[in-house]
């Protein structure tokens, strides 16, 4: 699509905030939202948001090709990962 490396990672950021969004809605639908459970997942975003700061880190230092085609080979890697896992 030809996207430059912040503009990709933009336009991937807005389908995984609007699944986190649903997916919040069908657990608080549900009724699988528990009081106890709120601790834990705050303490989750601990670790995402150094995730996101070190991915920010290391994309700021590849260049547009390096990270296209990285970013190209670990999408591939991950489908590779969930279309072997039935028979691992």
């Amino acid at each position: 699509m030809g996207f430059e490396k912040e503009e990709l990672i933009q336009a991937l950021g807005l389908p995984f905030t609007i699944s986190t969004i649903a997916m919040a809605a069908g657990l608080a639908w549900h009724g699988a939202f528990h009081a106890g459970n709120l601790a834990a997942s705050a303490l989750a975003i601990i670790p995402a948001l150094i995730g996101m700061w070190a991915g920010q880190s290391i994309r700021e230092r590849l260049s547009p090709q390096l990270f296209r085609r990285s970013f190209l080979v670990f999408l591939l890697l991950i489908g590779s990962e969930m279309l072997l896992r039935p028979f691992l």
